[in-house]
């Protein structure tokens, strides 16, 4: 019987942690600017953690039946976030209180769940006793197992899976890397009568795989420039067996993508009727000069603009006594 190398002299694991590990800690450093400006950066995140701590209340309440929810998916890595992107929203639509839910990814911490608590009192937080159970009950194993799967190890398919078990019907999930500059009219038109899905609009197609490839297995052409940092729709509008076989499919012939959630997304609306939010009123990764001057009513930070998201953006929604402008 041979012998089972240990995982630590097994060539692979050498290679990646002697070369590709490196590499790609050299990699994002160059793109988020060098060891300095990720210092900045992380010193703005730790401002935005302390001042989070501090919003004044803003009520939200339990979603009935048959309206649609705000969803947001949470974690010890979010959750400061979460407080501002939802906060920004409430700030730019007064007199309005919102039905919202979050989830929890597994690790929320006190302090996070605190400030989540505090800042919206009346917000459930799902949990992952609740959340394994519902999605042993709407997506089982069985019959989805690459969705049960994949979801595991790659936290962005949550995003499609995980809401809508906890809470089947119309829910609107709201990455937490953004910030509401002024009322959506929009979005709250929608909002008001949906009949169809809702997205943002991307910059240009981010879905990880060709997109001739995407369309064959839809049937249709793909819809362009699909951005899901805003996403609603109608969890029993969604085919879950298609979105099982499409992911099957493209994780075999193709790999893992860090757009795959993305690219489900776009196949799931691809010959269907959907609004997609103009791009000059929602932003996907605002240019410096929108984010001194904002003119559009959303900003989704992706990319190198979440260096300000940190640094500067979160300060117009801060507590009195915080420091407006970041450094750097």
């Amino acid at each position: 019987m041979k012998t089972r190398r240990p995982s630590w002299l097994r060539p692979g694991r050498w290679l990646y942690q002697t070369w590709y590990r490196p590499l790609g800690w050299f990699e994002r450093s160059w793109r988020e600017g060098g060891p300095v400006q990720q210092w900045r950066t992380s010193q703005g995140r730790q401002e935005m953690r302390r001042a989070a701590l501090d919003l004044p209340p803003r009520a939200v309440r339990a979603p009935i039946d048959g309206e649609p929810a705000l969803v947001f998916l949470t974690g010890a890595g979010y959750w400061e976030q979460t407080v501002f992107c939802l906060g920004s929203l409430l700030e730019a639509t007064p007199g309005r209180t919102w039905p919202a839910f979050a989830i929890d990814d597994g690790t929320l911490t006190p302090t996070g769940q605190g400030a989540l608590e505090s800042a919206f009192p009346g917000l459930a937080i799902h949990g992952i006793a609740k959340l394994e159970t519902a999605l042993d009950r709407r997506l089982p194993k069985t019959s989805f197992p690459t969705l049960r799967a994949h979801r595991e190890t790659f936290v962005l398919l949550r995003k499609l899976t995980d809401a809508h078990a906890v809470r089947p019907g119309w829910n609107l999930l709201l990455d937490a890397d953004m910030l509401f500059y002024e009322r959506p009219e929009e979005l709250l038109a929608w909002w008001n009568h949906p009949t169809s899905p809702i997205v943002l609009t991307d910059l240009a197609d981010a879905y990880g795989y060709p997109s001739p490839i995407l369309s064959k297995m839809a049937g249709h052409t793909i819809p362009p420039r699909v951005n899901t940092g805003l996403c609603g729709f109608d969890s029993a509008d969604v085919d879950w067996h298609a979105l099982e076989f499409y992911a099957a499919s493209l994780l075999r012939t193709h790999g893992s993508s860090y757009f795959l959630e993305q690219a489900l997304t776009a196949l799931a609306l691809s010959g269907k009727a959907f609004v997609q939010l103009p791009e000059h009123r929602y932003r996907v990764k605002p240019a410096p000069i929108e984010i001194d001057v904002p003119t559009a009513a959303l900003h989704h930070y992706v990319a190198e603009s979440k260096r300000s998201f940190f640094r500067h953006a979160w300060r117009r929604f801060a507590p009195p006594g915080v420091q407006k402008h970041g450094t750097g």
